[in-house]
């Protein structure tokens, strides 16, 4: 609700602003005594859904891909681990099963982000797929790491004889190329996205918490099958089945280490983070560009979902400028900045003055 104040477009109260009224007998539209006077916000409902949401358009081609990877994958280790009796291999069966159910919790949250905003929720769903992946990291620490530490504790006390390693070696190179596969894949498409920023830094910064919460997974899957391989390999060269053990603590660590990470990154993204950078920049490029807004006096940005960005920008205009004039500029202001930055969903804009006019 709109504090009283701003509901008044008064002569007195226009030239307060450093405005004119474009005519003292005819008061102005109600519409835009709310968009002049409080935060206004992208004009009409219509305009607001002609802005497309990537969240919208967001491809789930790369879960699906891990998804029915992972199934085949998890089903030939788990007979392979059952024939054999490795440790390592049942470590890594339940990690693909794990990443199974993380999957489809992805899709979940992928499908609740695309809800359309409603009375309870007027800025949209689009921080669900932020929970849900937060809640896949938690499922990725404690049903695949500290699992598979556990097991491997219980193997180096209980050590048991590895058997029929070649089938074990072979399952954990077939589920490499796959694993490998599906990770190259899930590069590629980051690589897409990232533009010139570091690969590294990316994983950082991204808003795409599904897209790194999949190449998290696949990338700790393929290092674990590596270390599976070693661990199984070294067990049957020596003859000591705590190799194994100690494959199974390795994956465990992995596991928990990216975890960890992926849940770091997730919990600023479901707090409430920024938008990138660039999205600042266009808002103050669009301002600039305007003939009858003067500056820029206070801008947030506000990363809703992957996608959806929300801004809040307090400008001041130019002395002299009407109030449908600063109604108009407004309108346009936020058309520019769309152009500019399709991901802009929602747009706030608040006409100030600066505060030395103010003290003076």
């Amino acid at each position: 609700m709109l504090p009283e104040r701003r509901l008044s477009v008064s002569e007195p109260a226009v030239s307060a602003w450093g405005l004119r009224s474009a005519s003292r007998a005819a008061p102005p539209n109600p519409q835009h005594a709310l968009a002049c006077w409080g935060f206004s916000f992208s004009g009409p409902a219509r305009d607001t859904r002609a802005a497309v949401s990537s969240s919208e358009d967001h491809s789930t081609s790369h879960i699906v891909q891990s998804l029915l990877t992972n199934l085949a994958i998890a089903a030939g280790k788990g007979v392979v681990a059952f024939l054999t009796g490795s440790g390592a291999l049942l470590a890594e069966t339940l990690h693909s099963a794990a990443d199974c159910g993380n999957q489809l919790l992805l899709l979940l949250g992928v499908n609740r982000a695309r809800k359309k905003p409603d009375a309870s929720h007027p800025l949209g769903y689009g921080r669900s797929l932020y929970f849900w992946s937060f809640l896949v990291a938690l499922l990725l620490f404690s049903g695949g790491g500290v699992f598979s530490i556990y097991e491997g504790i219980h193997k180096l006390g209980h050590p048991e004889p590895v058997e029929k390693v070649h089938l074990g070696l072979g399952i954990l190179g077939f589920s490499l190329l796959l694993e490998g596969n599906a990770t190259i894949s899930n590069i590629r498409e980051m690589n897409k996205r990232r533009g010139q920023k570091p690969f590294f830094q990316y994983l950082k910064d991204t808003k795409d918490s599904d897209l790194v919460v999949v190449f998290g997974e696949n990338a700790a899957a393929s290092l674990g099958l590596v270390l599976a391989s070693i661990a199984l390999a070294a067990a049957y060269v020596t003859g000591d089945p705590k190799w194994d053990a100690v494959g199974s603590v390795a994956i465990g660590v992995v596991l928990v280490a990216v975890a960890v990470f992926l849940a770091v990154e997730i919990m600023s993204l479901l707090i409430g983070e920024s938008a990138d950078p660039e999205v600042e920049v266009a808002v103050r490029q669009a301002v600039a560009a305007h003939p009858k807004i003067d500056r820029v006096l206070h801008v947030i940005t506000m990363q809703q979902g992957p996608g959806e960005v929300l801004v809040a920008v307090k400008v001041s205009f130019y002395e002299g400028v009407t109030t449908n004039e600063v109604c108009t500029a407004i309108n346009e202001f936020e058309a520019s900045l769309r152009h500019r930055r399709s991901d802009v969903r929602w747009c706030f804009v608040e006409p100030d003055i600066p505060r030395t006019a103010q003290v003076a």
